[in-house]
């Protein structure tokens, strides 16, 4: 699979090192007539990306940037090259490669090329073919031909007299349009063009050859933008307004509208806010200084007559509007009702002067199939995005899906438009572009296929001689009825089924560098195995429950191979535009895997954690002894199943609420009180670090609390959920539930953010029927959160030091971060604590295998940022993965959690010795 509609199981995928391993993997594949599909990082979304033969995968090896050449603007690099890194690598010297996909993080450089993309900068810089100089490809067979431009150009053999006998035809048989990508670009081989073979290639989809290097020409990069924001009643008025922007020399002019926004409505008002409106455009302009580019903006906002308008010149501000666009492809997918909706007629083009009746039209056109959308895109350039909610599960549903694409096809023709305005046509378009070509030229497209692919071997059923849209439909092999599962899956209706569906493949799990403070997806990161994506393990639950492929369902050693690198991080959950929550999903899997039959020794060893450790708690000094004797260490290990790497965690002598119980006048809470602060003693508080506890309560006694726990014996369960023992994970719940039900009603500070991650989502998703379950999760605060929240005027102690360290994955996915921010800004704590996943990941980190893998991920980013550290810089891990992570890597570095920086800087406690 792609990030399309369709589905089509290969024989086998290659991974190419070299163009020598690419063409004899050709010269291979034609003795044997097996099909050949290049595929770069699979985010195509018409299908073309997928096949029956042989794949093969760009993305693994053929990644280099061969040369870049600040002086001619042009660089040479591989098809496995991402776009980011190309971006990266000419930054430098004040250049960009002016195509810029919403994928741009992990799109590579020769799928570009195969589906001639183009990006929202491209009413300033052009499509992909607008920036390729010349290209080598390997053809089927294993030749290879070196493709430029010229009547000396190298052509493949009957090509030149192929032009020469249909100069007609070429002249005349293709609309004048920015973003015409639909078909086969034979009007760039015409004499006058210059016979541009390498542009005729671009947008090919696979089907003529493999390109195996490139050399593309680079751009100057605006040394400042700004970004004008201009509001408009909807959008057809923005779309008629949008080409009136163009004389103005705008970097972008981009579109969408409220229905669309609404997913990230609260993250955009609060961090930038918009315009008054129910559409916006997105008009970005450059310049050498920010005040010229701020001036440029300014000039546009005044021209445009928006509704309302804004200019956006802080580079924070700017890439959080910026996401809402570019997670539009995942976030579209959803309606606002929950209900699914899918690509396919993902981004029609027409001239941009008729954008505004054509969206009028499209609109009706929904309405009349009973259809609905959201549509946004490249507004400057009439280019469309939407994702419509087809029903893809029933044959009624496909026969109304095919009913519409003929008409949406004759709509956009009758717009004089192009059917794809982006990611080519592929299987979900190409059967109708005769609607759009007629007979004649497409013929000729078929003929255009033949001369350079005569064995017809390069991507079949692609372009020429296509397959049917509605075939290879990957919802198709999926079970209808329901799967028997343990979450109760809320966002899903309860089908494990539609929620491993709701990866549609826009694959921003395979970023190599996450953005900003993101987490997802640190294992991939680390291998840069599809297997070890977010993307790839949910592909092979698609498998799995499909059957064809996978036929041992749950007891899947491929798909329990896949999961064992997830390291439960939970990044996903936020990060993934689809929110895939590939945690919960491993889990799930792992309690059906295992039923019935003997864990890993780490399930009984790491999985039972609180069980153990509450019975061996009253032996703490004695237990601590012996594991400070190598051999007996060794030997626990090796039977825990605990990496040998690792030292064993040493439980604390007294546990945190036998010390609270010491306290004069505490205990266990059995009355609210507003004045009570209720602080829930997690295993890790408890038996390991109670020094954090005991900090949190100082903190609140000095923000006028008295702190005491909501019950003994509490455990939120984590650990059984981590290891899939998802059974006891209900069994400790509902205990739990038991237990605190009497102090619920109010908010409860988690210390650990697992923990309270834990108690935030698992516990009402593994309950759903218990109405406590929910009060609990609603009652989970962060001491941040609750410190905010119930003593808004306490004062944190002013400790003016610069800050180091990682925010929690699981409090970044789950319960967010902001009133901790702000807790540290009023404490003079400077600086940011850097994102992704410590790597250590509760027990991921300490089961034996994964020791490598672990210690890549802390590498990432937070051994860094803590090297990086001047002296006295704080370290902050509220996590007690992180913080035991930086006690094994970190060198001798100790991190602390908010609590205990905070009551160091409250001083001595008052009658403390």
């Amino acid at each position: 699979m792609d990030a399309s509609n369709h589905r089509r199981v290969p024989l086998g995928v290659v991974a190419p090192r070299d163009a020598d391993d690419v063409t004899a993997a050709l010269a291979v594949c034609r003795e044997h007539r097996v099909p050949v599909v290049p595929r770069g990082g699979g985010t195509s979304i018409a299908g073309q990306a997928t096949g029956t033969g042989v794949v093969l995968d760009l993305t693994r090896h053929m990644r280099r940037i061969v040369a870049l050449d600040p002086g001619s603007r042009t660089a040479v690099v591989q098809p496995g090259v991402v776009l980011d890194e190309l971006r990266a690598a000419a930054a430098p010297y004040g250049l960009t490669f002016g195509p810029d996909p919403s994928t741009h993080g992990r799109c590579t450089l020769g799928g570009m090329i195969g589906n001639n993309a183009c990006g929202a900068h491209s009413v300033a810089w052009g499509t992909t073919a607008d920036n390729v100089d010349t290209l080598t490809a390997a053809r089927y067979g294993g030749s290879t031909l070196r493709a430029g431009r010229g009547r000396d150009a190298e052509l493949p053999d009957g090509l030149r007299a192929f032009i020469d006998t249909n100069l007609a035809l070429l002249r005349t048989g293709f609309p004048e349009l920015p973003r015409r990508i639909s078909g086969y670009a034979l009007d760039a081989l015409l004499p006058e063009r210059d016979t541009d073979l390498a542009r005729a290639f671009c947008g090919s989809e696979g089907t003529l050859g493999v390109v195996t290097e490139a050399t593309v020409r680079l751009v100057e990069a605006p040394a400042a933008r700004a970004l004008a924001v201009l509001g408009y009643a909807d959008e057809s008025a923005a779309a008629e307004a949008a080409p009136g922007l163009l004389p103005y020399g705008p970097l972008t002019v981009e579109g969408m509208a409220a229905d669309l926004v609404r997913g990230a409505a609260d993250l955009v008002r609060t961090s930038a806010g918009l315009p008054r409106g129910g559409a916006w455009l997105f008009v970005e302009t450059g310049g050498a200084t920010p005040a010229e580019a701020r001036a440029h903006a300014e000039r546009i906002l005044r021209s445009a007559d928006p509704l309302d308008g804004m200019v956006v010149t802080d580079p924070a501000g700017q890439r959080t509007l910026w996401r809402v666009r570019e997670d539009a492809a995942g976030t579209a997918t959803r309606m606002p009702d929950g209900t699914e909706a899918w690509p396919g007629w993902e981004d029609c083009a027409v001239p941009p002067a008729r954008l505004g009746p054509y969206l009028r039209a499209f609109r009706a056109l929904l309405a009349e199939h009973g259809l609905r959308g959201a549509p946004y895109g490249h507004f400057g350039e009439g280019c469309v995005h939407v994702r419509i909610d087809f029903d893809l599960l029933t044959p009624e549903g496909v026969a109304r899906y095919r009913r519409f694409s003929t008409d949406l096809a004759d709509l956009v023709v009758a717009h004089g438009g192009s059917l794809s305005g982006e990611h080519g046509d592929g299987m979900a378009r190409a059967e109708l572009l005769p609607r759009m070509y007629g007979d004649q030229l497409v013929d000729l497209f078929n003929r255009f296929k033949d001369i350079w692919d005569p064995d017809g071997g390069m991507n079949p059923g692609i372009l020429a001689r296509p397959a049917r849209l509605d075939e290879n439909l990957r919802f198709d092999v999926l079970p209808r009825r329901p799967v028997d599962v343990a979450f109760g899956y809320p966002h899903d209706g309860g089908d494990f089924t539609a929620a491993v569906r709701r990866c549609v493949g826009v694959a921003k799990c395979r970023t190599a560098v996450p953005a900003g403070t993101a987490v997802m997806c640190p294992s991939f990161r680390v291998t840069g195995e599809e297997a070890h994506s977010t993307r790839g393990r949910a592909r092979l639950l698609h498998e799995m429950l499909a059957g064809e492929v996978i036929t041992d369902g749950w007891r899947s050693t491929e798909v329990r191979d896949a999961l064992d690198l997830c390291l439960a991080c939970k990044g996903c959950r936020t990060d993934c535009p689809v929110g895939v929550d590939m945690a919960t999903y491993k889990a799930e899997f792992l309690h059906h895997h295992y039923r019935g039959r003997p864990r890993p020794a780490a399930h009984y060893a790491m999985g039972r954690l609180p069980q153990w450790l509450r019975l061996a708690a009253p032996f703490a000094g004695a237990l601590n002894a012996l594991a400070r004797v190598r051999p007996l260490a060794a030997l626990a290990k090796r039977v825990a199943g605990i990496a040998p790497e690792r030292d064993i965690p040493v439980p604390a002598r007294e546990t945190f609420s036998r010390w609270l119980r010491r306290r004069p006048g505490r205990g266990t809470v059995i009355l609210s009180s507003d004045r009570v602060a209720l602080l829930w003693p997690d295993t890790f508080t408890e038996h390991f670090a109670p020094e954090v506890g005991r900090a949190a309560v100082r903190v609140l006694e000095s923000a006028g609390r008295t702190a005491l726990t909501p019950g003994r014996g509490l455990c939120c369960g984590l650990t059984y959920v981590s290891t899939g023992q998802l059974d006891r994970a209900r069994a400790v719940m509902r205990r739990t539930l038991d237990r605190v039900a009497p102090v619920l009603g109010g908010p409860i500070v988690v210390l650990e953010p697992s923990c309270a991650a834990t108690l935030r989502t698992d516990l009402p998703e593994l309950l759903p029927d218990d109405p406590r379950a929910a009060e609990l999760a609603s009652s989970v605060r962060t001491l941040a959160q609750y410190l905010e929240e119930c003593a808004p005027h306490w004062q944190p102690p002013r400790l003016d030091r610069p800050v180091a360290g990682q925010t929690h994955c699981h409090q970044h996915a789950v319960l967010g971060d902001e009133a901790d921010h702000r807790l540290r800004e009023r404490a003079g704590l400077i600086g940011e604590l850097s994102g992704g996943c410590c790597g250590l990941a509760g027990n991921f980190g300490f089961e034996r295998g994964h020791w490598e893998v672990s210690v890549a991920c802390a590498e990432e980013q937070l051994l860094p940022s803590v090297r990086e550290a001047g002296p006295g810089t704080v370290i902050l891990a509220d996590g007690f993965s992180c913080r035991t992570q930086l006690a094994h890597l970190g060198g001798g570095v100790r991190a602390r959690h908010m609590a205990e920086v905070l009551a160091e800087g409250l001083g001595p406690e008052p009658g403390a010795s």
